[in-house]
């Protein structure tokens, strides 16, 4: 009887008595971390539900209490550059986060060209060893792709070094190392970017479907995920793994891939590793992304857009600077012009998201390599993508954008084309002759085409035996020769008169 007692009110003790949780917080928080100057920046993360929360962080003390879940999420007054700061977070119990710098916070995603390495770019012996920047934070995002939206990721903020850049992404060093010379207050690189992954996975399943484009291509990763059997998927790579302990020998066994986790399915990077850190304060995006929808350059318009106005929305920090490269050129250059280019139609979808603020656009088709999908001249490109910073968010008096095509008049056999953005003068690289022009007449067939520059702004462009044009086209090629640039080195946008239809208008779906 009296051990029964004790039970009941051990058990009524246990129900009265809150459930306590430890106090966590995304890993994006931690040492050494860089957060945004001149604006609000809110600090999150979860504890017991109802539990009081302060953060004591520059001379302020900050705080709210948890809801029925055990969220809470603090917004931090804004402060100029400068550091080294300490924030001390308590609730049931105490966190101390040391070495926190005040600066500008760059979020740099992307596929394999923004993944790739210091260590694999031109000249990188001399890069690496002259890379001790310690006010230049780094926080490398691993790749984690998850069919729901998770909360945090497993990393850490590390300070410049040889040591800790050699394996970063080299082009979101450079531009944080430019602005980091040019401004002269800490710089925070997070690099969140993923080879051979489609841009639909970096966007939320919510924002796919919400726009009401890509059903199609949601049902087909629905019908594939449907398909994916588990039990199978192991048993065969159970049968990869033993063949490669074997030294490759006999038969190779029958491939698998999970469907369901990777980088390839819509919304699955957007799930692993935007969603933890989204929100965190940040002056603007750098992206480079492109080659795996390639051959989907006319759906790419819309998912490019969404990608851009999907994050400023989830970030909700409004329409914060968006700067990306676009594709470089790659593959065999071609004799005779191509009336269709995979590249060239995704580079044009590329160029159309120009039209949403505050974004900016570094072209590359002169700095790619033929034989290699990865050109290592990244020091150039992060040249060209930091100019859009430097003097549209920095206000440094320097050109930004490269020439664009924004009108044309047909007069005669000739095109007058003419040019914005041209800060001095036209200019034909290398050659005095002007390469990478084409034109066609009423059939649609391309040849290529002879241009004069007319003045600063204006190319003449003509060809023998076309005597009544209807179209031109520049660089419109994956691998254009093409030489006319801006005299301050800028090379001048791809583009097409025409609005003729394209090869890539049907395609919905990836080939996986």
């Amino acid at each position: 009887m009296r051990t029964g007692i004790k039970n009941l009110l051990f058990a009524c003790l246990v129900l009265s008595v809150k459930p306590l949780f430890a106090l966590t917080l995304p890993s994006v928080f931690s040492d050494r971390m860089v957060l945004q100057q001149q604006q609000q920046n809110p600090v999150w993360g979860k504890s017991s539900p109802g539990q009081k929360i302060s953060i004591q962080f520059a001379e302020k003390t900050y705080t709210t209490v948890t809801n029925e879940r055990g969220d809470w999420r603090l917004f931090l007054n804004p402060l100029p550059a400068g550091g080294p700061y300490e924030m001390i977070i308590k609730s049931e119990q105490t966190k101390v986060i040391k070495d926190i710098l005040i600066g500008e916070v760059w979020l740099c995603s992307g596929q394999s060209n923004m993944q790739w390495p210091l260590s694999l770019t031109n000249h990188s012996q001399v890069e690496i060893v002259s890379a001790h920047f310690p006010n230049i934070r780094l926080m490398d995002v691993p790749n984690i792709g998850k069919e729901s939206p998770q909360t945090n990721i497993k990393t850490q903020w590390t300070k410049t070094t040889p040591d800790t850049v050699k394996d970063f992404s080299a082009l979101c060093y450079f531009y944080g190392r430019r602005l980091h010379q040019a401004l002269d207050v800490p710089i925070g690189l997070i690099k969140n970017s993923w080879n051979g992954t489609p841009i639909e996975a970096w966007i939320s399943r919510k924002a796919l479907e919400e726009s009401g484009d890509f059903s199609e291509l949601l049902a087909y990763w629905d019908n594939e995920a449907a398909k994916f059997d588990p039990e199978q998927h192991q048993i065969k790579m159970k049968a990869i793994s033993q063949w490669k302990k074997n030294g490759k020998t006999g038969p190779v066994p029958e491939a698998s891939h999970n469907v369901l986790g990777g980088g390839k399915r819509p919304a699955n990077i957007f799930n692993g590793i935007v969603n933890p850190i989204a929100g965190f304060g940040i002056r603007g995006t750098i992206w480079y992304q492109g080659e795996a929808n390639r051959t989907r350059g006319y759906q790419y318009r819309q998912l490019f857009r969404l990608l851009i106005n999907s994050w400023r929305e989830i970030w909700g920090q409004g329409d914060f600077p968006f700067f990306w490269v676009q594709l470089a050129n790659y593959g065999p250059e071609n004799q005779t012009p191509a009336n269709y280019s995979d590249w060239a139609e995704t580079r044009e979808a590329q160029t159309m998201a120009l039209s949403l603020p505050n974004t900016g656009q570094a072209v590359a088709i002169d700095l790619g390599e033929g034989r290699d999908i990865h050109p290592t001249n990244k020091q150039e490109v992060s040249q060209r993508l930091v100019r859009h910073a430097l003097a549209k968010v920095y206000g440094f008096p320097m050109t930004a954008d490269s020439p664009i095509m924004v009108s044309h008049k047909i007069k005669d056999n000739t095109v007058i084309l003419t040019f914005e953005n041209v800060s001095t003068e036209l200019n034909a690289f290398d050659t005095e002759e002007i390469t990478g022009f084409y034109i066609a007449g009423s059939n649609r067939t391309f040849v290529q085409a002879k241009a004069n520059i007319l003045n600063k702004n204006q190319v003449a462009v003509f060809a023998d035996g076309i005597s009544s044009p209807k179209a031109v086209r520049y660089g419109w090629e994956d691998n254009p020769k093409a030489n006319l640039y801006d005299k301050r080195g800028l090379p001048v946008t791809p583009f097409r008169t025409d609005d003729w239809s394209l090869g890539s208008i049907q395609r919905k779906v990836p080939k996986i």
